[in-house]
């Protein structure tokens, strides 16, 4: 009988997802730190028979700027394998024809080129950093609060992440105060949405029990992997807190060290 579990799964995957910031590296000032190990780990998997995609929900950067940084730091990473919410809420504001009010930061605006913004009838907010300041919410809230049925897109739904000098709060925070505000619930597109593992699924022309997720957030990375059929294995870099694995809600298909230790325990199984 094959081996359903961690890290006996590996036998029969065909492809890996990995979350970036936290797993990767480190954000913080200028590009950021490669986590040790991580840089190889991710020549080893391109050179083994795995499929390779990245999974982020960063939106203080296009996809572009955001790889090209990634590269700087000695990453073998491409555009195309990179997979983020800002792309995908396009994609569903054309599809829905729905006119944006942003409060993103600014080096992601240019996703948006491409988006009608005038008369807005759906808020969309990203992890605006030092834009989340009490006149842009209440911005943002006063465009919400005027409708008839108020839109609230979310990119991503963290609580926090790590920054090189310390955990920062996330978008999810401030989509929270928003939806209170309005008593609505927002949507939210990129991670844990079932949607949005789907499109890298699919992306990959695999079914979820081909998949593993590796990332740093038990909850988005891990939980929402689990919630599509897929194994979430957590490293102990990036947000990671020793609760959680004692978590009452997510558990982990298995828990390492870092991306390195992970990625040669799915090779060793593989050989």
């Amino acid at each position: 009988m094959a081996d359903t579990g961690w890290p006996g799964c590996s036998k029969s995957l065909k492809g890996v997802i990995l979350d970036m910031c936290g797993v990767l590296y480190e954000s913080g000032e200028g590009d950021g730190v490669a986590i040790p190990g991580s840089i190889e780990a991710v020549k080893k998997l391109k050179a083994s028979d795995l499929q390779l995609r990245f999974c982020t929900n960063e939106t203080q950067a296009t996809r572009e700027k955001f790889v090209a940084k990634l590269q700087r730091l000695g990453f073998d990473i491409s555009v195309s394998e990179v997979f983020s919410p800002a792309p995908a809420a396009v994609a569903v504001l054309k599809e829905r024809a729905l006119r944006p009010h942003l409060l993103v930061y600014d080096g992601l605006l240019p996703e948006f080129d491409s988006v009608d913004k005038t008369n807005p009838n759906c808020v969309v907010i990203g992890d605006a950093a030092e834009q989340f300041s009490y006149q842009n919410l209440n911005e943002a809230f006063s465009v919400l609060i005027g409708m008839e049925n108020p839109m609230l897109f979310s990119l991503g739904q963290g609580r926090y992440y790590k920054e090189t000098d310390g955990l920062k709060l996330d978008v999810g925070v401030y989509m929270k105060a928003l939806e209170y505000a309005c008593d609505l619930k927002a949507e939210v597109v990129g991670k844990p949405s079932p949607t949005f593992f789907q499109s890298v699924l699919n992306d990959m022309g695999l079914q979820p029990h081909e998949a593993l997720m590796i990332g740093d957030d038990l909850v988005n990375d891990v939980g929402g992997a689990q919630h599509c059929g897929m194994k979430g294995v957590q490293v102990r870099t990036g947000k990671y807190r020793p609760s959680d694995e004692r978590n009452s809600t997510v558990m982990a298909d298995g828990t390492v060290d870092n991306l390195a230790q992970a990625v040669d325990m799915i090779l060793n199984q593989r050989h």
